[in-house]
């Protein structure tokens, strides 16, 4: 099959094709074990996760793993048993591949805290190839209501803004900021003001701020930029360090700042009193649980959420990746992976 793999991290370097990080080339047939199913891959979206895998902000897990952690496509074969899938079902394999089901975390149902969980596109081959394998019991059934391509980006940048969203416990109608507006932020906007709140977008690309207004943002600035009115909670997306004194800032009393990134640049020193006191918290955003996927993918049909994509052939995963690393799009990259 054909596929993309990151044979050795290294930076991005901008109008320089062909010498980055990924390499695309011929790969075998991966073949599923007991209970996994094979996925032919139709598309799979581009997440800031293989961003940070393919420059090696994040650690080598697993040498030439083939990245993407978005992935839809069409049951085509069955490991010995499994039983949750027919053939030709279409389904999505999303970051979470295994937990250990056996650790404190695990069974208080805090799987996304698990002592030994497996990830896609990390720890084993993900969705930037021709077929990708997943145990059924971490795949999910995906919504009719969503194309292809639009169902991709759900599968980690919704997944991860919902659990985002539920961690800076916003109160009900309340003032929102969000810092960074990418695939994941404008889904975590939409859920927020579908559930009533007023929503403050900070984002330095003007694109993005047209686009927050758009989807029905009270206002939008730049990232460094107070919001016109103080905030009952926030979610940072931007992997910025420098932003988390700048949001926390922007909270009222009592108000939680939630990082949903898996990487950020360091922290400056805070000041506690006009940062931390009065009951302001910070909290992180680690992975999620396959409830917080079912229970997204659910609302995400209600809504409807609208996933704002843009599209590239299979061919240019490594100027998709390129676009992310240099704020070229707005909303999700999504990769069409059928050749």
């Amino acid at each position: 099959m054909k596929a993309w793999w990151v044979h050795e991290p290294a930076p991005l370097v901008d109008g320089a094709p062909g010498r980055g990080p990924l390499v695309f080339g011929q790969r075998a047939d991966p073949e599923p074990g007991p209970h996994e199913i094979r996925v032919r891959v139709s598309c799979c979206g581009v997440c800031r996760t293989d961003l940070h895998l393919a420059e090696g902000d994040l650690p080598v897990h697993r040498p030439d793993t083939i990245p993407g952690h978005e992935v839809v496509g069409i049951v085509d074969r069955l490991g010995d048993g499994a039983s949750r899938f027919a053939l030709g079902a279409r389904v999505g394999i999303p970051w979470l591949r295994h937990t250990c089901g056996v650790c404190r975390f695990c069974r208080r149902g805090a799987e996304n805290l698990c002592i030994d969980p497996r990830f896609t596109g990390w720890d084993a081959d993900g969705g930037f190839a021709e077929r990708a394998v997943i145990d059924e019991d971490f795949a999910y059934a995906l919504p009719d209501e969503f194309g292809d391509e639009e169902a991709a980006p759900l599968l980690c940048a919704g997944i991860i803004g919902y659990r985002a969203w539920h961690r800076a416990e916003l109160p009900r109608r309340g003032r929102l900021g969000i810092y960074g507006y990418g695939a994941s932020a404008h889904l975590a906007a939409q859920v927020a003001l579908h559930e009533g709140a007023q929503v403050h977008v900070l984002t330095r690309s003007p694109d993005a701020r047209r686009l927050a207004l758009d989807l029905g943002a009270a206002s939008a600035g730049d990232a460094y930029d107070a919001p016109p009115v103080p905030l009952d909670a926030a979610i940072l997306f931007a992997p910025v360090g420098d932003l988390v004194p700048v949001a926390l800032r922007a909270l009222d009393r009592g108000g939680t700042l939630a990082i949903a990134g898996i990487h950020l640049t360091d922290i400056p020193p805070l000041h506690y009193e006009t940062e931390l006191f009065e009951e302001r918290q910070v909290r992180s955003v680690t992975a999620n649980t396959r409830r917080d996927g079912e229970e997204f993918l659910a609302l995400a049909k209600r809504i409807p959420i609208r996933p704002v994509v843009t599209r590239y052939p299979f061919t240019a995963v490594a100027d998709a990746l390129a676009d992310v690393a240099f704020d070229r799009l707005t909303g999700a990259a999504v990769v069409d992976c059928r050749g």
